[in-house]
């Protein structure tokens, strides 16, 4: 007879990749043996996202304040997954995760900042934060919170301007690359290194320090060994932040 072990009512298994599908198969089947429960679900599965649960599938600081999001952009899941933007009840959290933040109302915005100011940690923006919705009152609030970092993303040529100008106005407020962080999609059907390289430069331009997002099919392909290279230096503060200073120098 077994003694000592906990015994579970449910299990929930949460996919975030579609890679990592099939072994989350596997151990919902591994689990089923011994709870009379199993969830399988999560982004991979399709999950569309309900009410955020601290703690839940995401460990102690991170927070979603929103669902889904009214963009369109190549290569995003979300709007398909999750749908329309969507404001949840707020929780406690300094680590936010949402796809959009800026594109919800002020409202709910103003009062997600006012629930940062109160945690123990400093707030941390990783999820993308849209350039071209940034908007002054947006940047008051970011200079009173002084985050730890914040992250902007740059996919596409079309995104550089929007860029530019956010990096204006957060730089007017005193910011710089240590706090500027900036998504940029790498490694995708029919794209160089020379051309990712371009726009790792143009995200740096703009004021961002530049983290390369390697990109990865539904099918989980693993990107070559020379795509992983380019991105280890693309992605890492230092080898970035060294690269970027030979070539001021030079």
């Amino acid at each position: 007879m077994l003694t000592g072990l906990t015994v579970y009512d449910e299990v929930h298994v949460s996919v975030t990749f579609t890679w990592d599908i099939d072994r989350a198969v596997r151990l919902a089947r591994a689990w089923s043996h011994v709870v009379p429960k199993v969830r399988l679900g999560g982004p991979a599965m399709g999950d569309p996202g309900g009410e955020f649960v601290p703690g839940r599938y995401l460990r102690e600081g991170y927070v979603i304040t929103s669902r889904g999001c009214p963009g369109r952009c190549e290569c995003c899941f979300v709007p398909q997954r999750e749908g329309a933007l969507r404001e949840l009840p707020i929780r406690d959290g300094w680590l936010v995760q949402d796809n959009n933040l800026l594109a919800c109302s002020e409202p709910h915005v103003r009062a997600v900042f006012a629930m940062l100011k109160r945690q123990p940690r400093r707030a941390q923006f990783t999820g993308g934060l849209e350039a071209a919705r940034l908007r002054p009152w947006h940047v008051d609030l970011l200079a009173d919170l002084r985050p730890e970092q914040m992250f902007f993303a740059l996919d596409r040529l079309s995104h550089v301007e929007p860029l530019r100008a956010a990096g204006t106005m957060l730089q007017a407020a005193g910011f710089g690359m240590r706090q500027m962080r900036c998504y940029v999609l790498c490694g995708g059907p029919g794209d160089t290194m020379s051309e990712a390289e371009s726009r790792m430069r143009l995200a740096a331009s703009c004021g961002f320090l530049p983290f390369a997002m390697l990109f990865r099919g539904a099918d989980g392909s693993t990107p070559c060994a020379e795509w992983r290279r380019f991105q280890k230096v693309w992605s890492r503060p230092a080898i970035t932040k060294s690269v970027l200073a030979r070539e001021v120098v030079a």
